[in-house]
């Protein structure tokens, strides 16, 4: 049996988008919340967003939006998106090797436990979230079994943590795609 090739695709205002490198926290994660919202507003995926940069010159290496209900694939997360355009575009499956800048994945959104996961395999050297677990959460998304202290768990393998950059805004964002009354997807609330 002859099996399709999985395609993982982003929308195509995606292309559209350009950035100058973004050299504070903020700034990126400003970038990826209105990459979030607009991912909402078009009605082209969740409510997330990502990027790769390099984390001392603040260059793009390459962002990343949620896409599980277009795609129809649950691990189409912005995270994921994202590491894996950052590898396919460096070609290597580990962003943390030695002839690469130290790169920092930002997230609007705390990483669920899929993400968690990926962050660490990427090789990423440090992730900066904005909105919380218990902000998506909220809204009816499942986070997964993530260990309580993830902090703890991220710096003790040499990933260093921000937290709460912007949380408001991206919280904002979350809410807002509730409101739409888009997908919740894979809200276990009863179990």
């Amino acid at each position: 049996m002859r099996w399709d090739p999985i395609m993982l695709d982003l929308p195509e205002w995606l292309a559209e988008v350009t950035t100058p490198a973004l050299v504070s926290t903020a700034d990126r994660m400003e970038f990826v919340v209105e990459l979030a919202r607009t991912n909402v507003e078009r009605r082209t995926g969740g409510p997330f967003g990502a990027a790769i940069f390099e984390s001392g010159s603040g260059v793009l290496v390459a962002p990343g939006v949620n896409r599980v209900v277009p795609t129809s694939m649950s691990f189409a997360h912005a995270e994921i998106m994202a590491i894996g355009i950052a590898s396919q575009k460096l070609g290597t499956f580990d962003l943390g090797a030695p002839e690469f800048p130290h790169l920092q994945l930002v997230a609007s959104t705390e990483p669920c436990a899929l993400c968690m996961g990926a962050t660490v395999w990427s090789g990423v050297r440090s992730i900066v979230t904005g909105a919380r677990d218990e902000d998506a959460r909220a809204i009816g998304f499942d986070e997964g079994p993530k260990v309580d202290d993830w902090v703890g768990a991220l710096t003790g393998r040499g990933i260093e943590v921000e937290t709460d950059v912007g949380r408001a805004e991206a919280a904002a964002v979350l809410n807002a795609y509730a409101a739409s009354g888009q997908i919740i997807y894979n809200g276990r609330r009863d179990a």
